[in-house]
């Protein structure tokens, strides 16, 4: 779809739109149904007429859990598109390096030992999982993006074992180890959906900037050298926050899959692959797709979102790869 185009103006509308929606049912939608009016009232209003329980539900549950489900979809979004193009591989997601293993194994740990820490646990276990990979990586003698991308895979691998023996040995705790490991925004406060929002609007602000350094890089190395491109830059500062922003949002809220895998492909359906627009409609299409995921999940008896990424986002990937093929038949 061309820049300017209306058809990809008529396609941010629609986005935009979902976005809006998708925050109004989350907001005025619960145990306790509130109009259109008196949630403005209530986020605006220094002395809102509601009662003090509708004032602590919408300032204190529903907002909160809002924010971090939009920030951590767009974080999730953003990331996805930026590893596909960083590592030039289009099936990795925000979790290639072994993020999501490290900060399982992190967070069943801190479980483990009695459930002191379990978000710190989980960011330390991310970033070293993800500083194993990379010096997995480098020790290869290679550094390439095929040796970044097979060293998280054992990184992963070895971690994911590391988990399935505290589950073995938890006893007790061995149901909060799973439930931690399946996502979910039950409890987010507004101090981590500020932090994980924060992540999410720089990583979506460096990946912007250089767009169309990342449409040069995903064209091959001799190409990007050719037209000027600061590759290996471009690629650390770049890869370095999207693992930052998968590890907070990891840390936060637990494994949430298939939305920094999914979202951006589905976007590169109608926008092509031009990493500028892609990079913003899955910003846009991340935080809607999660904060819907998340309504559905709180809908259906506060299921973890996890599984409803996983039960939706697996069949849409699959259709998506019969696709592709189809187009290249």
């Amino acid at each position: 779809m061309a820049p300017g185009t209306p058809g990809r103006r008529l396609f941010f509308a629609g986005l935009l739109l979902l976005l809006a929606g998708a925050a109004l049912w989350r907001l005025l939608a619960g145990d306790m149904p509130l109009s259109p009016m008196a949630v403005a009232d209530i986020l605006f209003s220094p002395s809102p007429a509601a009662s003090p329980q509708e004032i602590l539900v919408v300032r204190s549950v529903r907002l909160p859990r809002l924010l971090a489900s939009l920030g951590a979809g767009a974080s999730l979004a953003v990331s996805g598109a930026v590893l596909q193009g960083v590592l030039g591989n289009p099936l990795a997601e925000p979790y290639t390096l072994g993020i999501a293993a490290g900060a399982a194994f992190g967070a069943s740990l801190a479980i483990s030992l009695g459930g002191i820490w379990v978000s710190g646990a989980a960011f330390a276990g991310a970033l070293a999982a993800l500083g194993l990979a990379l010096l997995l990586s480098r020790l290869s003698g290679r550094g390439s993006q095929l040796s970044m991308v097979l060293s998280g895979i054992v990184v992963s691998s070895v971690l994911s074992a590391g988990v399935t023996l505290f589950k073995a040995l938890a006893d007790e705790r061995v149901s909060a180890i799973v439930l931690w490991l399946m996502g979910s925004f039950s409890g987010a406060s507004m101090k981590e959906a500020r932090a994980v929002c924060a992540g999410a609007a720089l990583l979506f602000g460096a990946a912007l900037w250089w767009g169309r350094d990342l449409d040069a890089i995903s064209l091959g190395e001799s190409r990007a050298v050719f037209l000027g491109v600061e590759e290996g830059k471009i690629k650390t500062v770049l890869l370095v926050l999207a693992s930052l922003a998968t590890a907070l949002t990891a840390a936060s809220f637990g494994i949430i899959g298939f939305v920094g895998l999914v979202g951006p492909h589905l976007v590169r359906q109608v926008l092509g692959p031009s990493h500028r627009p892609l990079l913003a409609a899955s910003f846009l299409g991340g935080a809607v797709l999660l904060a819907g995921a998340d309504g559905l999940a709180r809908s259906l008896g506060e299921l973890p979102v996890g599984v409803i990424t996983a039960l939706a986002g697996g069949p849409v990937f699959c259709w998506i790869l019969v696709r592709e093929r189809g187009k290249g038949a």
